[in-house]
């Protein structure tokens, strides 16, 4: 595996889980900010790193007439504040090279999401920022071949490369998890895992994903005995009405048990 490396006050890849959380999408400055202190005051509680995330753009929804977002630059500007307010590092999804340098003006990382993880450009203009790049493994990318696209942000000298599993594509509107990626990642670069993208139905629901959250504490329970470093999860305070990705959505009010759970499970395989 990779070298650690820090996220201001997180830790990536030093033997100590960390937790990337927060709402699929931003729906607003209120709601952001809201999702942000309530995560912050669970992990702050159980002493988990804690890295806030929302996007500021879905560019892959299904349908056109789905919420994307507040945009780049009203996003961005509502990421930074929430960054120097609550002195959270901030993740945010980048979907085109043009958005990089404005997103990293805001945000401690840069995502390049799933379907996107080979795009060259993408990936070359992420690194070139210095922010440190989170590429989530594409439903259809075998995990040795993620190799590759780590060594494109390696190529501009950005050596803070972490690989986010997500599930693999299983047949039509659906995913599966093999978990025997996680030890092929992790000889490439830390490794989070992602638990709730991993119980989405895509495009499953008259146009929009469906999902199956009953399944994400067994997933993630998991994932932390296998050894990852980290923990992605969407959570959201009323998953039923949120804007984006509500139907894989973890309830905030189920994020501390769960934590605490995972902190037993990791404390177990490390000692």
């Amino acid at each position: 595996m990779s070298n650690s490396f820090e996220i201001g006050p997180v830790q990536v890849g030093a033997g100590r889980l960390f937790l990337i959380a927060g709402p699929c999408v931003i729906e607003s400055e209120y709601h952001a900010r809201k999702m942000a202190d309530a995560i912050q005051k669970v992990t702050a509680e159980l002493g988990v790193p804690f890295i806030f995330k929302a996007s500021y753009d879905k560019a892959n929804r299904t349908s056109v007439k789905s919420y994307r977002g507040p945009g780049l630059l009203e996003g961005t500007r509502i990421l930074g504040r929430i960054a120097r307010e609550t002195g959270l590092p901030v993740l945010t999804d980048v979907h085109e090279p043009a958005q990089c340098e404005v997103a990293a003006e805001a945000a401690d990382v840069l995502q390049i999401p799933a379907f996107l993880c080979r795009q060259t450009n993408l990936l070359l203009a992420a690194g070139k920022t210095g922010r440190a790049v989170n590429i989530k493994k594409g439903q259809f990318v075998a995990p040795w071949d993620m190799r590759y696209s780590a060594e494109k942000v390696r190529s501009t000298g950005n050596e803070r490369v972490f690989l986010t599993e997500r599930g693999a594509s299983f047949g039509y509107n659906n995913l599966v998890v093999d978990f025997r990626s996680l030890p092929y990642l992790r000889q490439l670069a830390p490794v989070v895992f992602d638990g709730t993208h991993s119980v989405q139905q895509p495009s499953a629901s008259e146009g929009v994903s469906g999902g199956q959250p009953e399944f994400i504490p067994t997933l993630v329970r998991a994932a932390v005995a296998a050894g990852v470093d980290g923990v992605f999860l969407e959570v959201h305070d009323d998953p039923p009405n949120a804007k984006s990705d509500g139907a894989n959505a973890l309830d905030l009010k189920l994020l501390k048990p769960l934590l605490e759970k995972l902190l037993a499970i990791h404390a177990v395989v490390n000692a």
